[in-house]
């Protein structure tokens, strides 16, 4: 017997839930826009959305750091469209999605002071309430979702709240391949321009573009920054705990970056959290999320930093900074992968990779009481020290020319020419920045240098490495002076990664036969077990 489906004569597609229809609407129309056809895709777009959601208006928000704009809005008479004008009416809604967190409103909820504007523009607008959802590309927060009806109660709860997500996923992938495809097209049609005139030019235009596609790559071949490196892709491909000890400016983000990329876990997120950034009061809401009502302000449940990189990595930077008593709390998740939002007696699990950066000495702190052993113990089960740039002059040149390719087009310039002397002062420099700081001279240098050759400004020529006045002029003195200068730097290693004789040049025992001649003062000491790795 045979058996006919959808007899009455409708389609497959006629049959599906109006919510389930939404979506293959949307990403079908989403899987490729012509940009002549984008603003009436977006029109289009909010329709449905709307009419889906049973709404009485539609409109999507573009953030472009920090400014936002409508990029398009849809809504039913009487209600009427946004536009930009109605943006400085609504400071507190659009902030709220900036920072990554859902705004439900209702006539009848209470809300903080600050949002008052809010509340008067939704009666100006006839619209009793709201639901905005934020829509993020690779971490940061590019677009606002919102949907608002003439009724003065709106039930905005989980299942709305996740269909407006996903929906909002949806058109955020869509308008990211949109602007991925534009770029790609305009790049390539300069480029196109560009080989029509010369060679040499071509070959500018090509170099610009690998640099700009390499800027996140570690630059240097010194023996200190191979020995780092050997150590990353050692542990890379598994799950232990990294920490990553160094100054401010020697790459630490970079080094978790290049952990994340070259895991298991790349496919997932990589969350970064700056703890040295973070008041006390706000860290442990931002790392573990709070519940709605958990505390003034708190008007929606928020996930947390550990929430959001679940499956994926995340990376606690200066965690010497964190408050004592949030080092508890942070030991448990390491050790359980469990955690409560605050205002939550509920227990959640997380399944993150933790990588940790740091400036500050942790076997110092520990001893003084100011972080916690278990912590230190549980955090450094694999130790990476990153060299300062004074330990890696040879590296120097690489990377100026590195910022130099990176930076120039920015600021107008087209350098071929960087004059010895120039070099020679950059390697002499102490710097106390590391690389942070050398990437600021060089902008600052662009700026300076129009005719192809870099120059630098004076007060860095001023702060080069020079000779101390006491030496005089006696050149065993000159000697001695230069060569504690550079045991200093080096811990006291004549031997060994960034040891003092190869940065000077010298055969290990060629220099043990100079420190016995001059008198040199060796301040070599005990490494701790932090140096020791």
């Amino acid at each position: 017997m045979a058996v006919v489906a959808f007899s009455s004569g409708r389609s497959e597609f006629e049959t599906l839930h109006p919510f389930e229809r939404l979506i293959v609407t949307l990403s079908s129309a989403f899987s490729s826009i012509d940009s002549e056809a984008l603003a009436e895709a977006l029109d289009r777009t909010l329709e449905d959305v709307g009419t889906a959601f049973g709404m009485d208006e539609c409109a999507l928000l573009a953030f472009d750091n920090p400014a936002a704009r409508v990029l398009a809005s849809w809504a039913v008479p009487p209600a009427v469209r946004w536009s930009d004008g109605d943006l400085p009416a609504m400071p507190w809604l659009a902030q709220r999605l900036s920072r990554n967190a859902v705004v439900a409103m209702n006539a009848t909820t209470e809300f903080p002071q600050m949002a008052a504007p809010d509340r008067a523009h939704a009666e100006r607008m006839g619209v009793g309430a709201r639901l905005a959802v934020p829509i993020t590309i690779d971490g940061r927060v590019a677009y606002g979702l919102i949907i608002g009806t003439r009724q003065r109660h709106a039930s905005w709860d989980v299942p709305v709240i996740d269909r407006l997500r996903l929906v909002g996923e949806i058109v955020g992938g869509g308008l990211l391949r949109h602007q991925q495809g534009e770029s790609l097209r305009v790049r390539k049609g300069s480029v196109e321009r560009q080989v029509a005139t010369t060679n040499t030019d071509r070959i500018y235009l090509e170099e610009e573009e690998r640099n700009r596609r390499e800027q996140d790559e570690i630059i240097g071949e010194s023996a200190v920054l191979r020995g780092a490196l050997h150590r990353l892709a050692q542990v890379a491909p598994l799950d232990a705990t990294v920490l990553l000890l160094g100054e401010t400016g020697t790459g630490k983000e970079l080094f978790a970056r290049a952990l994340h990329q070259r895991s298991r876990r790349r496919e997932r997120t990589l969350v970064r959290v700056n703890c040295a950034a973070l008041p006390p009061s706000l860290i442990e809401s931002e790392l573990f999320g709070h519940e709605r009502g958990a505390f003034t302000g708190a008007i929606t449940t928020r996930q947390g930093r550990f929430e959001l990189a679940d499956g994926g990595t995340i990376f606690l930077d200066e965690i010497g900074d964190l408050a004592p008593e949030l080092q508890a709390k942070l030991l448990r998740v390491l050790q359980e992968g469990e955690f409560e939002r605050v205002g939550s007696s509920k227990t959640r699990q997380v399944d993150v990779r933790v990588i940790a950066g740091t400036h500050v000495n942790l076997e110092k702190a520990l001893n003084e009481g100011r972080f916690r052993a278990d912590l230190y113990y549980r955090l450094s089960v694999y130790p990476i020290a990153l060299p300062p740039l004074r330990e890696r002059p040879g590296d120097i040149e690489q990377l100026v020319w590195f910022f130099v390719h990176r930076r120039q087009r920015d600021c107008g310039r087209r350098i071929t020419r960087i004059p010895a002397e120039v070099m020679e002062v950059l390697q002499r420099h102490d710097w106390p920045g590391n690389v942070r700081e050398l990437e600021n001279v060089i902008e600052r240098a662009l700026i300076c240098s129009t005719d192809g050759t870099l120059r630098l400004d004076d007060p860095l020529r001023s702060a080069g490495r020079g000779v101390p006045v006491e030496c005089g002029d006696n050149l065993d003195a000159i000697q001695r002076v230069h060569i504690e200068r550079v045991l200093r730097d080096c811990g006291g290693r004549i031997n060994g990664a960034g040891n003092a004789a190869e940065r000077l040049g010298l055969h290990p025992n060629t220099l043990r036969f100079r420190i016995k001649k001059l008198g040199v003062v060796n301040p070599q000491r005990p490494r701790t077990a932090m140096e020791a790795h």
